[in-house]
């Protein structure tokens, strides 16, 4: 495809009407006028050739255990994922092109820089026409009633131990699980011996993500903004360095691993399944995903992981480096 200049470029939009290119990998460079649309690399044939990676947002193989930043679909399901991408795109075009935007800068910028970049996507997104429709489409039962202590800790000599304490919604991070796992973090952070820290989830799985009954009910989404950016669990989390460890079982959804993938020590289950549901709901991650998730396993499989809406099992996710490790529990 050629884009003959700068005029032209715009209907590679989301209001332009074309969010997402599907283009060959091995021949595609991205052109001098800057185009919102998201950019598909295929390698059909699973031949790996040479690429330019600032040039694409995805890059998708035929060929198997494809290194990074390939993600591999294997030959039987190469038109039917390619399909799927370009659907997602078009189902949710501002949230799609939106997504490539804010990874595209984010990746290049230190991490609370990346966390207020995509903190301000999010709350535009919450705004918007797609996140309003999936709202009206989905209308989510609200949760059984939150337990006393959302966030519990318990102290043993030099370690701390947070736990989500909400098994019964499955762990779903209300502003008051947030609120309170920041402060358990702030107050970590804070301690002057400097305890190993050492979060987990009660119950069958780690988190299942934000409360769903929760998401559109800021009324002053700038406000929002500022709340989010000041309590960020993922900016602490990072901040703790070597001293945050987080484990990880059962589902682990949209902040049940944004936050998670601050950490510098992550170990899972084998029972672990991680996913980035959010731009089906027309929007992006809103507790840190585009920065944490990115820089660990990369920009283009992150944004595989948010346009495809896929799961990845806990071996996938080792071998990408999402998790560091793989231990059952005794």
């Amino acid at each position: 495809m050629t884009i003959a200049d700068h005029l032209d470029a715009d209907r590679l939009s989301a209001p332009g009407g074309v969010p997402v290119l599907a283009v060959d990998a091995a021949t595609w460079r991205r052109p001098v006028a800057p185009i919102q649309a998201a950019v598909i690399g295929l390698d059909p044939d699973g031949a790996l050739p040479p690429v330019g990676e600032d040039d694409f947002d995805v890059l998708v193989t035929a060929a198997e255990n494809a290194p990074r930043p390939w993600v591999s679909v294997g030959k039987q399901r190469f038109d039917t994922a390619v399909a799927q991408l370009a659907n997602a795109a078009y189902a949710n075009p501002l949230a799609t092109t939106i997504a490539a935007q804010v990874l595209r800068l984010t990746a290049k910028l230190p991490l609370a820089d990346a966390l207020t970049v995509e903190s301000l996507a999010y709350s535009a997104l919450l705004g918007g026409e797609e996140f309003r429709r999936w709202r009206v489409r989905s209308a989510p039962d609200a949760p059984t009633l939150p337990p006393v202590e959302p966030v519990t800790a318990a102290r043993q000599a030099d370690r701390l131990t947070l736990t989500l304490n909400d098994p019964a919604n499955r762990n779903a991070m209300t502003a008051t699980m947030r609120d309170a796992l920041y402060e358990a973090l702030a107050n970590a952070l804070d301690d002057p011996t400097e305890p190993a820290v050492a979060l987990q989830g009660a119950g069958r799985c780690f988190s299942t993500g934000g409360a769903l009954a929760e998401f559109g009910t800021a009324t002053d989404l700038a406000e929002a903004h500022a709340v989010r950016m000041l309590h960020s669990c993922a900016r602490a989390l990072d901040t703790l360095g070597e001293r945050g460890t987080v484990r990880l079982h059962g589902a682990c959804v949209g902040s049940g691993i944004e936050v998670a993938a601050a950490a510098h020590h992550r170990i899972a289950a084998s029972d672990a399944w991680f996913q980035l549901p959010e731009l089906a709901m027309g929007l992006i991650p809103g507790a840190g995903g585009t920065a944490t998730v990115t820089r660990a396993i990369g920009r283009h499989r992150s944004y595989w992981m948010l346009l495809s809406g896929k799961r990845i099992d806990a071996r996938i996710a080792s071998e990408w480096g999402l998790i560091h490790a793989i231990e059952d529990a005794a």
